[in-house]
């Protein structure tokens, strides 16, 4: 099924499978005080934990639900973690305690895992090389456009209902898009591509992952990248609201890098087949490191700059993201089409995993100044920057040998 016509609905429906994770992550934004305050915060930096740890969740959840896939199809994990996604969602609504909120939502990352690892694997099943890349683009581009809407709507639950009609609403988006799914989509992995599911397997294809350096290096560069962004998503609430004092427009302004990336996703989605991921992941690379030295260079002070001076920074940095996120899975999972199940489960979980931590770090030092997150976005860019050299460096020696 290798590079069949695009579907529109095929791209679509993918999309609505990868955006039930960012709406589960952004419609909660605006109701992280009044969450903390339900369950008992005392330090309000606490409550970046309610965003990153769905994180994990979907980290460790694509180790299970990946290689499940490749042994029993792809429509059936789909259901089974939708199913585990509904009960973490009534576990965080009925709760008053802190600990089980953060399991509730570990939980929710777990379950929805699965739709995410999945879409992955079944635009692999069906697309390679730059054909897929694009496909991987027009997905991303619908799955960060989420942002824009998704604090909005979170917001406006908060004031005619509570914060649990958030997770209520969630459940029920997501019960629509898994119908739309059992009724329009085939299954992807034909029955003769099944492999018969061992621990043994499991380790085969794992290491199989590991051979190939390049899958490998592209992992790396996507969980920094992913970290990094990770801190914005986790901060954005305290930045916009607690900093600049925004209130109700934070959503709006929040709305804005959403916008930015999911413009630079379209823009790749047009120029991928003429230019090749891996220039444009290279150069926006650079473009995503020397914004950010920019910006420490320019108020080094750590005094915040205006807000629309912040929102242009945000804006360029996050095109650059734009830029990264398709075309980095698109290319670590390039030479992985035969175990397409396993290859985009351990990306997705090394990339994850690797971006909760630096999230939590660089995170709890985002309390009165953005200065640290524009530090960790340098940092981490110039790790990514590296990466790329090295992958270059692999493949001129290659192609001179």
């Amino acid at each position: 099924m290798q590079n069949q016509p695009v579907k529109a609905e095929f791209v679509a429906l993918m999309a609505a499978l990868m955006s039930l994770v960012a709406l589960s992550i952004d419609a909660l934004l605006p109701a992280l005080p009044e969450i903390g305050d339900h369950i008992g915060v005392t330090d309000p930096a606490n409550n970046q934990l309610l965003i990153t740890m769905i994180f994990l969740g979907l980290g460790f959840g694509q180790l299970i639900f990946g290689p499940l896939s490749d042994s029993f199809g792809r429509k059936p994990m789909v259901y089974f973690g939708f199913a585990i996604f509904v009960i973490a969602s009534i576990v965080c609504v009925t709760t008053k305690s802190f600990e089980m909120m953060i399991i509730g939502r570990i939980l929710q990352g777990v379950g929805l895992s699965s739709p995410r690892t999945i879409a992955i694997a079944m635009i692999r099943d069906s697309y390679s090389g730059d054909h897929m890349a694009k496909i991987l683009s027009i997905v991303v581009m619908f799955f960060i456009l989420i942002p824009v809407v998704a604090p909005t709507l979170g917001q406006f639950l908060l004031h005619v209902a509570n914060w649990q009609a958030i997770f209520n609403v969630n459940v029920i988006v997501g019960l629509l898009v898994i119908v739309w799914f059992w009724r329009r989509q085939p299954e992807t992995l034909h029955k003769e591509y099944q492999t018969k599911f061992s621990l043994k397997r499991y380790a085969i294809s794992a290491r199989e992952f590991f051979k190939h350096k390049e899958s490998v290096a592209f992992t790396l560069v996507s969980g920094f990248i992913t970290g990094s962004f990770m801190v914005y998503l986790s901060t954005s609430q305290q930045i916009f609201q607690d900093q600049y004092g925004l209130g109700d427009l934070f959503p709006y302004f929040f709305a804005t890098s959403a916008l930015a990336v999911g413009s630079s996703t379209f823009m790749n989605s047009r120029l991928v087949m003429r230019f090749g991921s891996m220039r444009i992941a290279y150069i926006a690379t650079i473009a995503y490191m020397m914004i950010s030295m920019l910006y420490i260079l320019i108020f080094f002070n750590g005094n915040n700059p205006s807000i629309y001076v912040l929102i242009g920074f945000f804006m360029f940095q996050f095109f650059a993201v734009g830029l990264l996120f398709g075309n980095l899975r698109a290319l670590a999972m390039e030479p992985l089409g035969h175990i397409a199940g396993m290859g985009s489960a351990i990306n997705g979980f090394i990339s994850t995993v690797m971006a909760v931590p630096i999230a939590n770090f660089i995170g709890s030092y985002v309390k009165t100044s953005v200065l640290p997150l524009f530090i960790g976005f340098s940092f981490f860019g110039l790790l990514s920057f590296l990466v790329f050299i090295y992958v270059r460096r692999q493949q001129a020696a290659v192609a001179k040998a």
